[in-house]
């Protein structure tokens, strides 16, 4: 077949410009005169523009005159490594091997590589590290072909990493090409685990040393991805992985280590929560912001700036209920941080939250990537973001609020005398409550816990995981200050739990009645609403008298009533509906009717409605209810 000239189907320079010609630009005014006259009224900063919890508020449109200076003139590869730090944008899926037994624990990872996995770290308990033990966990397995991590108890490291290098001569790999880390974290480890280790700076010297054979091997882990897991925002993550970074530049080159090779010692370990055209721009950021603050320490090669990133879904919005939704989460996660040019992604499998993950779920954990990278192809384009108006204007947004934050942790002592006073716990502690409020009032959506739950689910026996800090070690220092990791939804969890748990399961019908469309949709958002806790919701399609509605919620032996009508028409029908049920059930108007005091005179207490705290509401009706 003949293959068409594509110079007879393009267009002429006359017929472009003619073409475009009938399209004259639209300025940002005009933009905004058109939207405030389709909002007819509402206020445009209130319903436009996105307050965002990052410290920064986001426009409903971008244009190029948004892009930051400069960012058209940056390259995949070359400093400030905006854009990525090579022109591949290929990564490693990591998974995680926790378990004592080194022959078990070497089965599984063999399985892992057999099934697509490429890089793995393990979690590796200070009574474990024996000469034998690296031989058995590592049989078979081809260290040049996979990145080997190890999350190693903090007063093993050295033994441990002296017993690697010698590892890798017997069995004749290319010390120049084995790639991965020890992560060696004292300062995550008071901030996670309350053991305090003051003189490290000694060790970070010693552990470099004993790694030198090992070029492509980095010691040094800043692990800012338990701070996602806690409820930071990402401004406020970014700013604490830089510090912490920052604070092990220091103690490297104080201990004499040349500033290339500190820097290439340092590794970040951080999370990725779910909000996707932001996590994008947050990593952008974050190896711009690293490169700048490596460029300070003057190394003799820039290219000592590149921030190796190895991210991790967060676990912070994990849901224990409907638990498949988990997946859908983080696949977004991935694909946001696979798009933004990291170096290797986790995926946390869907059923970690309530139990040690099963070999299905560390299968659809991995399948995820596999699917970014061999049907989505985002390992074939590097930095697919760039340019885009938004995602630019982010990443500026990001990186300055970070740096802020930044400035002041330096400012303040650094982010070890933070972590000693407590500070980054307060913050971080403080944006997770914040989210958690936010949650329980519906200013933030977690979809199957606190909106459209699955009305039939149960537990099934299921109970939310205990936290631990990864790496084995027990022995926390009593009075230390720790940062307390709760997941987004646990308080719904809980709440839900001890309905279900209480041996009764309580009825909530919606007495519905008056206008049809009022009366479905305050239905709707009321069996949303009682779902949360657990509660049998009973809908139905309406009544024609307040009698007819009480006499089937009798007969039903409804828990909690609730009426769902019109705001007017609940002047009409609210208070004979209340006296008919008297003390038989809970009753509660849905809604904020403008005749609300009135009924409250009346003696009706209830009130749901998009105002309402759902959370303290909810266990309110518990109380209530005996629950």
């Amino acid at each position: 077949m003949q293959r068409l000239n594509s110079k007879l189907i393009e267009p002429s320079n006359m017929e472009r410009e003619r073409l475009f010609s009938e399209f004259p630009p639209v300025s940002a005014e005009n933009w905004k005169e058109k939207i405030v006259e389709d909002l007819k009224g509402a206020d445009y900063d209130k319903k436009m523009v996105w307050k965002t919890g990052e410290g920064f508020n986001v426009n409903p449109f971008y244009r190029k005159e948004d892009l930051p200076e400069g960012c058209s003139d940056a390259e995949p590869g070359k400093f400030p490594y905006t854009r990525g730090n090579s022109d591949d944008n290929s990564w490693l899926i990591r998974q995680s091997i926790d378990i004592p037994s080194a022959e078990e624990a070497n089965a599984k990872a063999r399985k892992m590589i057999e099934e697509g996995a490429t890089s793995l770290v393990f979690r590796v308990r200070g009574k474990l590290v024996t000469p034998e033990y690296i031989p058995t966990l590592l049989d078979g397995i081809d260290a040049g072909k996979v990145e080997l991590n190890f999350n190693v108890c903090v007063s093993k490291v050295r033994i441990f990493a002296a017993q690697l290098v010698e590892y890798y001569k017997q069995r004749g790999f290319d010390l120049a090409a084995v790639r991965g880390s020890i992560e060696y974290d004292p300062i995550g480890k008071e901030l996670y685990a309350g053991k305090v280790i003051d003189d490290y700076i000694a060790t970070v010297k010693e552990i470099i040393g004993i790694l030198d054979e090992l070029p492509r091997y980095r010691c040094l882990a800043v692990n800012s991805a338990g701070l996602c897991n806690a409820g930071a925002y990402m401004t406020q993550e970014l700013a604490c992985a830089l510090a912490w970074g920052n604070e092990y530049m220091n103690a490297a080159t104080e201990a004499g280590i040349p500033v290339g090779r500190a820097a290439k010692s340092i590794k970040f370990n951080m999370g990725i929560s779910s909000n996707f055209f932001m996590e994008i721009a947050k990593f952008r950021a974050a190896r711009t912001l690293w490169a700048k603050i490596v460029e300070q320490y003057a190394p003799e090669c820039k290219c000592s700036g590149k921030m190796i990133v190895h991210a991790e879904t967060s676990e912070f919005n994990l849901t224990l209920f409907d638990s498949y939704v988990n997946m859908l989460r983080t696949q977004t996660e991935a694909m946001s941080a696979a798009i933004a040019g990291v170096e290797s992604i986790t995926v946390t499998p869907f059923d970690s939250v309530y139990e040690a993950p099963t070999d299905f779920a560390m299968r659809i954990a991995k399948n995820q990537q596999l699917i970014l990278k061999h049907e989505s192809h985002l390992d074939k384009v590097v930095d697919p973001a760039g340019g885009s108006y938004y995602i630019e204007s982010l990443t500026a947004s990001i990186a300055a609020e970070a740096w802020k934050i930044f400035l002041a942790i330096e400012e303040a002592g650094g982010f070890h005398k933070a972590v000693k006073e407590g500070k980054i716990q307060k913050s971080v502690e403080e944006s997770g409550n914040n989210r958690r409020t936010a949650l329980a009032k519906r200013k933030e959506i977690l979809l199957g816990t606190n909106q459209y739950p699955n009305f039939s689910e149960t537990s099934e026996g299921k109970h939310p995981a205990a936290h631990s800090c990864g790496c084995g070690c027990q022995d926390n220092n009593a009075g230390s200050t720790t940062l307390a990791i709760r997941r987004l939804g646990e308080e719904f969890e809980q709440l839900r739990l001890r309905t279900e748990e209480s041996g009764r399961r309580p009825k909530a019908f919606m007495l519905t009645i008056g206008n049809l469309a009022m009366r479905q949709a305050r239905a709707q958002f009321s069996c949303n609403f009682l779902a949360t806790a657990g509660y049998e919701v009973i809908d139905n399609l309406g009544f024609k008298s307040v009698e007819e509605g009480v006499a089937a919620a009798l007969d039903a032996k409804a828990d909690i009533v609730v009426i769902c009508s019109s705001d007017d028409e609940y002047a009409e029908y609210a208070i004979p509906a209340f006296k008919a049920i008297g003390e038989k059930a809970i009753f509660i108007v849905a809604g904020a009717p403008a005749c609300m005091d009135e009924l409250q005179q009346a003696g009706i207490e209830n009130f749901i409605h998009v105002r309402v705290n759902v959370l303290e509401t909810l266990k309110g009706l518990n109380a209530k209810l005996g629950i």
